[in-house]
């Protein structure tokens, strides 16, 4: 029987005061609220549990903290390509602001003015997929990588293999996505920071 494929775990940051107020955060290294604290510490019992080989987190302080609060401050190494989409000059200005001078804008179909494009994204993204798989060292180890926000892992490859739970897992603070990964293709399971199942659909 074949070893289970190496299982890549996406950690969302708790909440922050511009994530609660809908404005897009990159470069702009805001602390958790009060309540993001609490909602990172909710996953300590289950994530302490778990055998991970690998600890990745950006160097942001909401994801820092986050893993910190979460029991694996002590494991987690930094990795830059693990920042949020740089939005450049709307940095601070939420979807409803932009589309008043832009209609219909959307991060996935417009440019960022003076930030990252799609492609850069696709790239950091590759190159995390590929560190993940080189620290699970082809066996069925559960690399961890929390994320400093959420729109970066939309694009990594393979997102379609579960965008319903990635979307909800951008909605939702201190959420976390599973994913098992055999070379370039993937099946997806997701949880909330209560562990509740969360429907995949391609």
């Amino acid at each position: 029987m074949a070893a289970p494929a190496p299982q890549l775990w996406l950690l969302r940051h708790g909440a922050t005061s511009w994530a609660r107020e809908g404005r897009h955060t990159s470069r702009t290294d805001l602390p958790l609220l009060p309540e993001g604290e609490e909602e990172a510490r909710a996953l300590a019992p289950l994530l302490t549990r778990q055998p991970f080989r690998a600890v990745l987190t950006s160097p942001l302080q909401r994801a820092r903290r986050t893993c910190e609060l979460a029991g694996l401050g002590g494991r987690a190494e930094l990795c830059d390509d693990l920042r949020e989409w740089d939005y450049g000059d709307y940095e601070g200005i939420t979807t409803a602001d932009i589309r008043l001078s832009v209609p219909d804008w959307s991060v996935w179909s417009h440019p960022c003015p003076n930030g990252e494009s799609l492609e850069a994204i696709a790239q950091r993204c590759q190159r995390v997929l590929d560190l993940a798989l080189e620290r699970a060292g082809g066996e069925a180890g559960l690399p961890l990588l929390p994320m400093a926000t959420s729109c970066a892992a939309w694009r990594a490859p393979g997102w379609a293999w579960g965008r319903q739970a990635v979307r909800c897992w951008c909605s939702t603070p201190a959420a976390f996505l599973c994913w098992a990964l055999s070379g370039n293709s993937g099946c997806c399971c997701a949880g909330t920071r209560w562990a509740e199942a969360v429907p995949c659909a391609s």
